[in-house]
């Protein structure tokens, strides 16, 4: 699995964690060991620049989702291998998940937790939300968010950090958060009212 990571931010960011993070879930949701995945950490103009041309809403968001090739979902109660069926393993991008470091700090302050924890959190949202899953109906919100919180807790667990563990979970996809042209394959996502 390759994981690329990329800070433009300006902000430090522990990357070599991040990277860990991406993998944990990556390897949680069986995604095939040769898929793709590139994360960015940018800087408040450059996250406005995109939420502007990709949602078309003004000021910065805190994560972005890109995905790139059509996966299959796991079925209830199974595991999908997530790449097209007519697709080389080797060649399946999941996309780019982009976060802004400062929208995340700023969002910790606010719910009162560690920068990490939230920047974990805009990750594993993002890598969902490329694998397919959305909180646009009540009942994709309580999957998606069901499975996120169980996947930072195992990562936190994984990593002895039982402090974390409540931290951040269940907050994204507030009713201001999605714009319009989510959930359907090939369009970005956003999960920030700005």
């Amino acid at each position: 699995m390759t994981i690329e990571i990329a800070n433009e931010s300006g902000t430090e960011v522990d990357e070599a964690l991040l990277a860990g993070l991406a993998r944990h879930v990556l390897d949680d949701m069986r995604v095939h060991p040769l898929a793709e995945l590139s994360v960015l950490l940018v800087d408040e103009p450059a996250m406005t620049a995109l939420h502007v041309r990709w949602m078309g809403e003004e000021g910065p968001t805190d994560v972005l989702a890109f995905p790139m090739d059509e996966l299959r979902l796991p079925q209830p109660g199974g595991y999908g291998d997530h790449a097209p069926s007519d697709a080389d393993p080797a060649e399946t991008l999941l996309g780019d998940v982009v976060i802004c470091p400062q929208v995340a700090a700023a969002q910790a302050v606010q719910a009162g937790h560690d920068v990490q924890d939230e920047i974990d959190l805009l990750c594993t949202h993002g890598i969902l939300h490329l694998l397919g899953y959305d909180h646009a109906e009540p009942d994709e919100h309580a999957k998606m968010f069901g499975l996120q919180d169980r996947l930072l807790a195992a990562w936190r667990a994984e990593r002895g950090d039982a402090a974390g563990d409540a931290a951040g979970q269940g907050r994204r996809g507030d009713a201001a958060g999605d714009a319009a042209g989510q959930g359907r394959r090939g369009e970005p996502h956003t999960d920030s009212g700005g």
